[in-house]
């Protein structure tokens, strides 16, 4: 391709034709590329080579895990046996709710009964059998809360900090942070059948170089398109790719200054590394029956949360940074926001429980939980009470929620933070999402105060102007 025509191409233009898959890894290496050349990058020629975080880390990678549509944390981590004591009594929501004048609401029993498990003592639902004897890796958060109770919103701040406005993901906050030990596999990999709320803006980079944004992975028989080359050996398209190499050269000799050049040549060979390593990190024939059996799965499976489970493991153990794990079944309808019938929380929990617990004995195992964080969260909790008394349903409820961590730094068999009697707002030890972002940052290395981006004329960061690490429940 001669220069003129290249430098014709849009930016835009290049997005729409690349596609998914390794020509979408290598594409955002280009323009990561030509970024960093014109003084946009973070300072090093390579944006994705490995930095060193602000501070002694205690995690070296991140395992996301998501739970998409509000899952209600009174059924699940959250204990309220007042609840159960006082259902079908009347309270006074409006200030709660946010809403003028006094209005009723009837409070709703829990579906499914708590116990208390391991040597903590930390009670759970009967939803999580598997997980629940995993409690003392975990650390559970029964006092989160965030700024909106509508799902766009409130997948996109748990993603990104910013419920009002499209800002870089988490991971890619880490990845621009920290790089990436692994040139061959990107720094950011999202596995999901499908986008939750909010859509791709959730693992997007924003106004962050384009090499930071999560590479999205769908579970099946070929989760990356074009991961397979298309000539007969790995040979031939070295001997083809040093022909197009030699090639490249000349017309850099002949246009030192043309940055977008350079960087197409670099997206190449981003491709060919990926080739070469993506293929065996999603082949799991290697892994023995009992792992398999572990998560869930049986051989030759290629679909499904286990699938995803063993996956981030696997991504994990060869480099990448920040795995996130989305929770939104096979389709739309599969997803936690049970406003007719709470009944699918025990379908939805049997999905994730026994996959779960297998990627937290597995990585213990393996000696690796101790140097992974894993975060399972949801956008926000559902509501104690409805207008309807017996109503099968629960609404959308983000003044408090639950979420847990295990591993990289955290402290097992906690529980952190309370609601009220009744699981409608905190009482004590509250944690707001830009905390929970802050622990997150810091358990990797990074001051989440100091990782930040200058874009149009202010400096950004994860956490906006808030946020505090919850050092209570770090080692």
């Amino acid at each position: 391709m001669k220069r003129n025509e290249f430098k014709s191409i849009s930016r835009r233009e290049w997005i729409r034709a690349s596609g998914r898959g390794v020509g979408q890894i290598a594409l955002a290496s280009m323009l990561a590329q030509s970024d960093g050349l014109r003084g946009i990058g973070a300072g090093s020629s390579d944006p994705l080579s490995a930095k060193p975080g602000h501070h002694a880390a205690s995690a070296d990678r991140i395992i996301f895990i998501y739970s998409t549509g509000g899952v209600s944390h009174v059924d699940t981590w959250d204990y309220k046996p007042k609840l159960y004591q006082d259902h079908g009594k009347k309270v006074t929501a409006s200030r709660w709710l946010n809403k003028p004048g006094a209005f009723d609401r009837y409070l709703i029993k829990p579906r499914w009964s708590f116990s208390q498990h391991g040597s903590s003592g930390t009670w759970v639902s009967a939803l999580f059998p598997k997980l629940a004897t995993r409690v003392d890796d975990m650390c559970v958060f029964n006092a989160m809360h965030c700024e909106s109770d509508g799902h766009d919103k409130g997948t996109l701040a748990a993603h990104t900090g910013s419920a009002q406005f499209a800002r870089p993901s988490h991971g890619a906050w880490v990845s621009y942070g920290l790089g990436t030990v692994n040139e061959n596999l990107p720094s950011f990999v999202v596995l999901a059948p499908q986008a939750p709320y909010a859509g791709a803006q959730t693992w997007g980079s924003d106004f962050l170089p384009g090499c930071h944004q999560g590479t999205h992975v769908i579970p099946g028989d070929e989760p990356l398109e074009h991961l397979r080359p298309r000539v007969s050996s790995a040979a031939q398209q070295s001997l083809e790719l040093e022909l197009l190499g030699k090639f490249n050269t000349r017309s850099v000799e002949s246009s030192p200054l043309d940055p977008m050049l350079e960087a197409r040549m670099r997206s190449f060979q981003t491709a060919f590394g990926m080739q070469r390593q993506a293929p065996e990190a999603f082949d799991l024939s290697s892994e023995t029956e009992s792992t398999l059996k572990m998560y869930g799965l049986e051989a030759g499976q290629t679909k499904g949360f286990g699938w995803q489970c063993l996956v981030a493991r696997r991504l994990a153990e060869r480099g990448v940074r920040f795995i996130e794990l989305i929770d939104t079944g096979s389709n739309s309808a599969e997803n936690w926001d049970s406003h007719g019938n709470m009944q699918d929380h025990e379908r939805l929990a049997k999905m994730i429980d026994q996959p779960i617990c297998g990627l937290l004995s597995d990585l213990k195992a393996r000696g690796m939980l101790e140097r992974t964080l894993v975060v399972w969260t949801t956008e926000f909790g559902r509501t104690p009470f409805h207008q309807t008394a017996d109503h099968a349903g629960r609404e959308h409820h983000n003044l408090v929620f639950s979420s847990w961590m295990a591993g990289g730094g955290v402290r097992g068999g906690l529980v952190h933070g309370t609601s009220d009697e009744y699981g409608i707002e905190p009482a004590e030890g509250g944690v707001h999402t830009h905390d929970l972002h802050a622990t997150i940052l810091h358990c990797v290395g990074l001051d989440h105060e100091r990782l930040t981006y200058r874009h149009a004329g202010r400096d950004y960061r994860l956490t906006d102007v808030s946020g505090r690490v919850v050092r209570e429940v770090l080692y």
